[in-house]
């Protein structure tokens, strides 16, 4: 991987465990499988404390894009969160599926969501969501030149797309209508490239 392969961020790579763990595992038991897996584990601390710990492990990835059409516009998405009972806007965003390119299931996960392809991919710094419960390392990037066709949603997803100029999206970031973390990270790092292209 080149450092200059604007697909891929300079601090992907840094998101892995440390060589050096400070609290011992005794004990790890499944208590729900993948795709969504969730562990229940006993714990030493550095301290000589017991605890137990409930999370998602290491190993799922998850893809988050800011599309962005020629004409400057941010293409989200409004969509039902079962959890929060209601519909919150995000960017769009998927899981990467075992052994798949990064870049290829943004490109997919833009294709499915809102029939969009991209002429250009600029990878933005990588984060961790909800470090103290889940291990899932989110990767975001900025899509440029979409083009918009017919979404592939799945059976269970309830989505619609939300066209934007990009000074209406970013207002609506600042005025902390974004309810999404993930999403409104993405949208954090990718200002600063759409500022420095003239497009916001």
């Amino acid at each position: 991987m080149s450092p200059a392969d604007p697909t891929r961020h300079a601090n992907w790579p840094l998101l892995v465990p440390a060589e050096e763990q400070p609290w011992k595992t005794l004990s790890s038991t499944q208590i729900s499988p993948p795709p969504r897996e969730m562990r229940r584990d006993a714990i030493l601390t550095q301290a000589g404390a017991e605890l137990e710990y409930v999370y998602r492990p290491r190993g799922p990835r998850a893809v988050f894009i800011l599309p962005v059409t020629a004409a400057g516009e941010a293409v989200l998405i409004r969509q039902y969160r079962y959890p929060l009972r209601a519909t919150i806007s995000e960017v769009v965003a998927g899981g990467v599926e075992h052994g798949e390119d990064l870049l290829a299931a943004a490109a997919r996960e833009l294709k499915e969501e809102v029939g969009g392809t991209a002429s250009e991919w600029v990878a933005l710094p990588g984060f961790y969501a909800q470090p103290s419960s889940s291990g899932v390392v989110f990767y975001p990037l900025l899509a440029l030149g979409v083009t918009l066709g017919e979404a592939q949603h799945e059976a269970s997803e309830l989505i619609e797309p939300l066209v934007l100029p990009l000074p209406e999206a970013y207002r609506r970031l600042d005025a902390g209508d974004i309810f999404d973390g993930p999403s409104s990270l993405t949208m954090f790092h990718a200002r600063r490239v759409l500022q420095e292209r003239g497009l916001l």
